[in-house]
C-alpha cells in the first residue's frame, strides 16, 4: 500500500496531533475540553451561481430575499384563469354543437333574422358573380379599344402611302379613332362600376358578415351555458350543487347579455346595409345603363355628360394597365 505524506500545512499537523492526544484522554476530560472550545460561526457557501431573473413576467415584481434565500416565484394567476376559462368554454361549445347535430339539445333560432342572414349571403354570392363578369368585360373591352387604336393608325399610315385609296383609308381611320375615344369613356364607366360593386361586395357586406359570425358564436356559447344550467337544475339539491347552480346562473346571464347585444347589432347592420345597397346599386346601374346606351348610339356628348353627372374620372387605357390586369387574373 502506498504511503500518503502531507507536509507544508500547519493546520493539518495540528489536527493530527490533537487527535493523537484525544485518543489517550479520559472521556470526562475530553467532554469538558470540547465544551470549553469557542464555536466558530458557520459560513454559507453556495454550491451554484446565483440566478438572476431575466425573464420575469410582465406586471410581476419579485419580493426581496429573506435570510439570504431566494423566495419561490409565482406567476400571475390571470393567465392560468384565461386558459382555464377558454378550455371550459371550448369544451362546452363543442359539446353543444355535437348535441345539436345529434338532436340531443335545443337550439335558439330567430326565424326572421336567420332568413335575412341567408338572403344576405345569397346576395353577396350573386353580386360576386356580377363583379366577376364586369371585371372580365372591362378587361376584354380594354383590349378591344387598344386594337381599334392600332387599326386606326394602320389605316392612316396606308392612306398616306396609297393615293388611290387615300379617302377610304382616312374615313376608316377616323371612324376607328372616334369609336376608340368613345370606348375609353365607356371603359371609365365600367371601371367605376367594378370599383363600386367590389367595395359593396367585399367590404361593406363582408363587414356585416363578420358581425354575423360573432353573433353565431355567441349563440352557441349562450345555448351551451343554458343547457348546462338546465342540466344542473335537475340534479339533487345539495350544497355543492347549489354553488354550481349559482355559478352556472351567473355565466348564463353573462352570455345571454352578450348574445342579445350582438343580435341587436346584427339587426341594425342589416337594416343600414340594405339601405346602402339599394342606394349604391341604383346609382351604379343608372350610370352603367346611360353610358352603354350613349356609346352604342355613338352619342359622344351624352356619354361625356353621363361621366360628369356621376363624377367618373377619365383614364385612358395603356398597354401597362392591360398587362397588370392580365397578371392580376
Amino acid at each position: 500500500m502506498s504511503r500518503i505524506t502531507i507536509s507544508g500545512d500547519p493546520t493539518v499537523h495540528e489536527y493530527i496531533n490533537r487527535n493523537a492526544e484525544t485518543d489517550n484522554m479520559h472521556p470526562a476530560i475530553l467532554r469538558s475540553e470540547i465544551e470549553a472550545r469557542p464555536l466558530r460561526p458557520r459560513t454559507y457557501v453556495p454550491n451554484s451561481l446565483p440566478l438572476t431573473n431575466t425573464a420575469a413576467p410582465r406586471g410581476y415584481t419579485p419580493s426581496p430575499t429573506q435570510n439570504g434565500e431566494i423566495p419561490h416565484q409565482k406567476f400571475p394567476s390571470s393567465k392560468i384563469d384565461v386558459i382555464k376559462n377558454w378550455s371550459v368554454s371550448t369544451y362546452k361549445c363543442t359539446k353543444q354543437l355535437i348535441n345539436e347535430k345529434l338532436g340531443k339539445s335545443s337550439k335558439t333560432v330567430d326565424i326572421e333574422l336567420e332568413t335575412e342572414i341567408e338572403q344576405l349571403r345569397e346576395t353577396q354570392k350573386k353580386y360576386g358573380n356580377i363583379l366577376k363578369l364586369a371585371k372580365s368585360m372591362a378587361t376584354q373591352f380594354q383590349c378591344f379599344i387598344l386594337t381599334q387604336q392600332s387599326l386606326g393608325e394602320a389605316f392612316a399610315e396606308l392612306g398616306q402611302k396609297s393615293p388611290e385609296l387615300q379617302q377610304e383609308f382616312v374615313q376608316n381611320s377616323e371612324t376607328q379613332k372616334c369609336l376608340s375615344k368613345n370606348g375609353e369613356s365607356l371603359l371609365n364607366a365600367l371601371n367605376f362600376f367594378v370599383s363600386s360593386v367590389n367595395t359593396l361586395c367585399n367590404k361593406t357586406i363582408e363587414d356585416t358578415l363578420i358581425t354575423i359570425k360573432q353573433y353565431e358564436c355567441a349563440r352557441i356559447e349562450y345555448d351551451a351555458y343554458r343547457s348546462d344550467l338546465e342540466m344542473l337544475a335537475q340534479m339533487p339539491r345539495t350544497d355543492s350543487n347549489t354553488v354550481r347552480v349559482g355559478d352556472a346562473q351567473q355565466n348564463y346571464q353573462q352570455h345571454k347579455e352578450e348574445f342579445e347585444k350582438l343580435r341587436s347589432d346584427v339587426i341594425v347592420k342589416l337594416k343600414f346595409l340594405d339601405e346602402n345597397r339599394v342606394k349604391v346599386m341604383h346609382k351604379q346601374l343608372l350610370m352603367f345603363h346611360n353610358a352603354t346606351l350613349a356609346y352604342f348610339s355613338n352619342n359622344h356628348q351624352a356619354l361625356e355628360t353621363t361621366l360628369k353627372q356621376f363624377n367618373v374620372k377619365p383614364k385612358s387605357p395603356t398597354a401597362s394597365s392591360v398587362a397588370a390586369s392580365w397578371l392580376e387574373k
